[in-house]
């Protein structure tokens, strides 16, 4: 998808290439043969379809900086001589790397336990969405998370990718809940087709939510 000056791509799972203002920006490499390395590569948490050694280190090169939460320092640290360098980010901050402005949200479950009261994602363990600013367009990546509190707070997104599989993150119906907080002038459904989801959620999630904005599946 090419938007006003901004290449996005779709990877696999919750992986995204975005292009502009003469960066690559890689969103939770997996699983991916990827023909262009990152300038910075941004990771949500620490779970292995997000978090993937492997994928990251097909990446990297001189200058390459990598973005995440406290919580992936010790597996990053594996290949910390390969990295050029790691900044590391919480909820509800804001960063300007390599001249990308990046700010942060959580990202959490609400409704989706592993056991009574345990959710998979909980929110004391401080993972994250992305808003991340290029070319003037403000870009959220929501993470693994169900449709929660804080995206009330989030203004002007021009483009939001959101998990629509269910089970760990939100279905179909719950993130067109999340297109009616955010109001974003273009949806694209993630976290699918790779373990958990298919495109049918991606296709009923863009039946479902075509009346709000510009859903595009990629």
């Amino acid at each position: 998808m090419d938007i006003e000056g901004i290449t996005i791509e779709r990877l696999r799972h919750d992986c995204f290439k975005i292009k502009g203002q003469n960066k690559i920006i890689y969103l939770d490499p997996f699983q991916i043969e990827p023909k262009e390395q990152a300038d910075i590569i941004l990771i949500t948490h620490e779970h292995y379809d997000h978090l993937s050694l492997k994928d990251i280190e097909k990446l990297l090169k001189q200058g390459t900086t990598v973005v995440t939460i406290p919580e992936c320092q010790s597996t990053l640290s594996r290949i910390a001589e390969k990295i050029s360098s790691v900044v590391l980010i919480e909820p509800f901050q804001k960063k300007e790397v390599q001249g990308i402005q990046i700010e942060t949200i959580p990202a959490y479950n609400i409704n989706k336990f592993r056991a009574p009261n345990m959710p998979f994602h909980p929110k004391q363990d401080g993972r994250v969405g992305y808003i991340i600013t290029v070319n003037g367009k403000r870009i959220y990546h929501a993470g693994d998370t169900d449709c929660i509190p804080e995206m009330r707070q989030l203004k002007n997104i021009d483009i939001a990718l959101l998990p629509v599989s269910g089970t760990y993150v939100m279905t179909p119906e719950e993130a067109v809940q999340a297109v009616k907080i955010i109001k974003p002038r273009i949806a694209v459904p993630m976290h699918y087709g790779a373990g958990v989801g298919s495109g049918a959620d991606a296709e009923k999630f863009k039946r479902l939510a075509e009346q709000e904005c510009k859903i595009i599946i990629l």
